[in-house]
């Protein structure tokens, strides 16, 4: 298993996944960002069932810096609870994965 991670975050606005997006990678926290979207969302909040249009915002990163960017994101978002989920990558090729590593400071 790689230790870069696919971490996936939505947002309720482009414009917070841009912010997060360029946080991130500015402080070489991620590599890089995507963002997806808008994308139809339901879900149950305080007991009510919601709809909402969301964006997904992707990162990829070094798992060693999952703390920063989560703290990246809940500086950003204005939700009280962001979905941030990282996802392990079983295998990434190696020109890829030592691009990440050079753009990221994972100290």
């Amino acid at each position: 298993m790689s230790d870069l991670l696919l971490i996936r975050v939505t947002c309720p606005r482009q414009r917070v996944a841009r912010t997060i997006a360029d946080e991130a990678v500015e402080s070489r926290a991620a590599a890089c960002a995507n963002i997806e979207g808008p994308m139809a969302s339901t879900y149950r909040w305080k007991g009510v069932v919601e709809q909402a249009f969301e964006f997904i915002l992707w990162l990829k990163a070094p798992a060693a810096n999952f703390a920063k960017i989560e703290a990246i994101v809940k500086e950003h978002h204005p939700y009280d609870v962001p979905a941030i989920v990282a996802l392990g990558c079983t295998q990434v090729n190696a020109p890829y994965k030592a691009w990440v590593e050079e753009n990221t400071d994972s100290r």
